[in-house]
Order: C-alpha cells, then sequence, then structure tokens
C-alpha cells in the first residue's frame, strides 16, 4: 500500500499527472482521461514501456496495485502509477531553448530514439496488444488519430487548398509502395516530454504512442524547434544522433514536419471550447501552414 507524505498536481493535459511523495521516492499518479483510451490500450502501453524500462532505456517504470494490476478503476477514471523521473524538461513550449550545448543535446535525443526503435524492433508485444496506428490512415485518411483536420473552422479557402495539395502528395508516398521504416513510437516527443538530468535524456508520456513512420518520430521533435536561430543545427545534429545507431532515410522528413503540424489543426476541434483552445487555433494553422508550404516548395514533382 502507497502511503503518501504529499500528493500535488503536476500536470493537467490529456491526464491529470499527481506527484506523490512516499517514504521510498517519488511517483507519479496518473487519472487517465475518460474514453481517450481504452483499457486494453492503456495495459499495452504499460507493459511497452515495462519492457522499454527493462532494456534500460530512461522511461518511468510501471507500478502494479496491491492486486498486481498495471491498471485500476477510481469511479469513472482509469488509474496507473509511474515512477517519477528525475530531470527538468528540455524547454518550455514557444520559449526560446536555453541549453548550454543545444546540438549535443539534439545528438542525444536522436540517438536515444534510435534505441527506442531498436528495443520495439527487438520485442514481440504480447497477443493481445493494442495500440493505434499513425500510418497513413492515421494520418491523411478519412479518420486520422486525431481528427480530420482539413475541417478545422479557422482555415481559409487558401489554407484548405494548400492541405489538399499535401495530402495529395502524401497519399502517393506512402502508398508508393517504397518501404518507409515502421513500427512502435513515442509519437508524442515535445520539449515536455523529454527530460534531461545530467547526462541522461528520459522520454516520458507514451499516451499517444503506437504504430508508426520512425520519421514521425524525429519530425514530432523538430516541428516545435523549427523557430529556433540554429534549427538547421539541431535538426543535422538529431539525425546524426539517430544514425549513430540505427539507419533512417530522411527524404520524406519535411513530409512528416508537415504532416505533424497538420494533426494538431484536427486535434484541437473538439476543444475548442476549452480555456485558451480558440486563441491557439490561429497560431497553430499559422505553423501548419509554414510546415505545409516548405514541403511543397521542396517536393519536386508539386513544382
Amino acid at each position: 500500500m502507497i502511503e503518501p507524505r504529499s500528493v500535488s498536481l503536476a500536470a493537467h493535459r490529456e491526464n491529470a499527472v499527481y506527484r506523490v511523495e512516499t517514504d521510498t521516492g517519488a511517483l507519479a499518479l496518473r487519472l487517465h482521461r475518460p474514453g481517450y483510451r481504452s483499457d486494453a490500450e492503456l495495459q499495452s502501453e504499460l507493459q511497452w514501456m515495462a519492457e522499454l524500462e527493462r532494456n534500460r532505456l530512461s522511461v518511468p517504470k510501471p507500478v502494479a496495485s496491491q492486486n498486481g494490476k498495471l491498471v485500476e478503476d477510481c469511479g469513472q477514471h482509469r488509474v496507473s502509477i509511474l515512477t517519477w523521473m528525475p530531470g527538468v524538461p528540455l524547454g518550455n513550449s514557444r520559449a526560446p531553448l536555453n541549453l548550454p550545448d543545444a546540438p549535443a543535446t539534439f545528438f542525444a535525443i536522436g540517438r536515444e530514439m534510435a534505441r527506442l526503435h531498436n528495443i520495439c524492433d527487438a520485442w514481440s508485444p504480447p497477443t493481445n496488444f493494442t495500440r493505434h496506428a499513425w500510418n497513413a490512415e492515421g494520418l491523411i485518411g478519412n479518420s486520422p488519430c486525431w481528427g480530420r483536420f482539413w475541417e478545422n473552422p479557422g482555415l481559409s479557402r487558401r489554407d484548405q487548398a494548400i492541405i489538399e495539395k499535401v495530402r495529395s502528395r502524401a497519399d502517393k508516398i506512402l502508398n508508393s509502395g517504397q518501404v518507409l521504416d515502421f513500427g512502435l513510437i513515442h509519437a508524442d516527443l515535445l520539449r515536455e516530454n523529454i527530460l534531461i538530468h545530467g547526462s541522461e535524456t528520459t522520454f516520458i508520456d507514451f499516451d499517444d504512442g503506437g504504430f508508426g513512420f520512425r520519421l514521425f518520430e524525429l519530425a514530432t521533435t523538430l516541428h516545435r524547434n523549427r523557430d529556433e536561430p540554429d534549427y538547421e543545427k539541431l535538426k543535422a545534429s538529431l539525425i546524426k544522433g539517430y544514425r549513430s545507431l540505427r539507419n533512417l532515410d530522411t527524404a520524406n522528413l519535411e513530409l512528416f514536419i508537415a504532416l505533424r503540424a497538420l494533426t494538431y489543426l484536427g486535434w484541437i476541434i473538439p476543444r475548442m471550447h476549452e480555456p485558451d483552445k480558440r486563441s491557439r487555433n490561429p497560431r497553430l494553422i499559422s505553423e501548419a501552414m509554414s510546415a505545409c508550404t516548405t514541403f511543397l516548395r521542396d517536393n519536386a514533382e508539386a513544382k
């Protein structure tokens, strides 16, 4: 039984996460958002994280309840507990990065991404393993993982035309038969989900993890750093770090950065009623249009 000395709210996004201080160390107690993930998906996420931790990737370790369960019911919520990981986030959203050696940090992040993917490829998940897919259907199909982004009410006709061009080109590339590295990915390695603790790089919050293109993993981290003055150096360092442990063809990286930017336009649609979300929408649209036009400009067949 856990006997907490103190409990404090640490984050409240898709899930409510509480820091629980105990005599044996800090824990992260997660109250999962009702209806966001099925019981099978939650169980699979925690089994996956346990496998990563067993292979010495720096991720939170699931803690079983007294009943030996990784997920328990608590009223309308599902509850899980993880070890609390030390460190500070890579940075704050939309604030300039403040790192002593940003290229070296991004090299380390790329290397740990590659380690993550290597461990996943060597693992045989349980037969009932269930996670959603960031595949072609999940990114640009009729029912994308985070919603029909092309129906965002803030889009202009010009925006919609650009999006349709990107969807068309993406459809040709993703369904062309060319081999693109695909497997389990974290899928949400934003600044807040990457902790730095000395020389150690930690990944947290696997809530959106599933099966996806490995380029989408890199694209997720790069997208939110495109405004950094040394972005090209950070991008090169991330790729170099990844390739230090694993091969990766980055020819379609700009496409996946555009697709990542577009996911937010679908994600925000059902959240428009929440505080500050409506005011965020124009910024998300601007970022998505920037990423889309960069892809179309650099893509030979789109010229």
